[in-house]
């Protein structure tokens, strides 16, 4: 894959597990559990590739209004995952990041992800980062509170961002057929390009990965521009 076509950031919405696992006869936390599979099978792919930055959006704010068993469930998973899975960021030089309203966390759960991100920050390679507890309304709300305490503030807006020195994602993918962002990330994907795949979340792999980025890299990215200004930009900056 010519490296040159790749996005830099790529954020999945991680959609279908409850589906996948009802077409089994199973209870919906299995899909779940399936569903870190392919987080794995995906986060080794972006190593492969040389993709930066690899965003999963893993639980909403609204997702608190699951019922408490599976909410449980989900908390649990994501702490053996974050247990589990230290050896792997370490042996793939990932630097692992996460980002929402924390304060709404199990404290245990807060400390796993604490010592995670503290052992990982000096890795160099793919940055993952998990969006726990996360809305993006919540993110502008909070970002416009900092913005007018800041008085005069310095910089632009999206420094104020929970995402402050993350790049917006340049292509965001969401599985099991639904074409909606669900309050992702609203502010930073105003230019970003979307794939929409009808593969629920458990089976999407490395192979259904690399088919939405040759989607990305047959489309042209113009940012409001049009095709012959980026052509003439490309020119001038050879």
């Amino acid at each position: 894959m010519d490296k040159s076509m790749l996005p830099r950031h790529v954020a999945i919405i991680m959609d279908g597990n409850g589906r996948w696992a009802r077409q089994r006869g199973k209870e919906r936390v299995f899909g779940h559990h399936e569903g870190t599979e392919s987080v794995r099978a995906c986060s080794e792919f972006a190593v492969e590739t040389g993709i930066e930055y690899l965003s999963f959006f893993a639980f909403s704010e609204e997702n608190w209004n699951r019922p408490d068993a599976e909410v449980s469930e989900l908390m649990r998973l994501m702490a053996v995952s974050i247990l589990n899975e230290r050896p792997t960021f370490h042996k793939n030089n990932i630097r692992f990041i996460v980002i929402g309203n924390r304060s709404r966390l199990p404290e245990d759960l807060n400390r796993d992800i604490d010592g995670a991100m503290e052992e990982t920050a000096g890795n160099t390679g793919l940055t993952l980062v998990v969006f726990l507890s996360y809305s993006g309304k919540w993110d502008i709300e909070q970002a416009a509170r900092k913005f007018a305490a800041a008085g005069a503030p310095a910089g632009h807006f999206g420094d104020y961002l929970a995402t402050a020195g993350i790049p917006d994602p340049d292509l965001l993918i969401r599985t099991s057929g639904e074409q909606r962002i669900s309050n992702f990330m609203l502010w930073q994907c105003a230019y970003t390009e979307f794939y929409f795949t009808d593969v629920l979340w458990p089976d999407f792999r490395k192979n259904e990965f690399r088919t939405a980025l040759d989607s990305y890299a047959s489309r042209e990215r113009r940012f409001g521009k049009t095709g012959e200004q980026i052509k003439i930009e490309i020119s001038d900056s050879k």
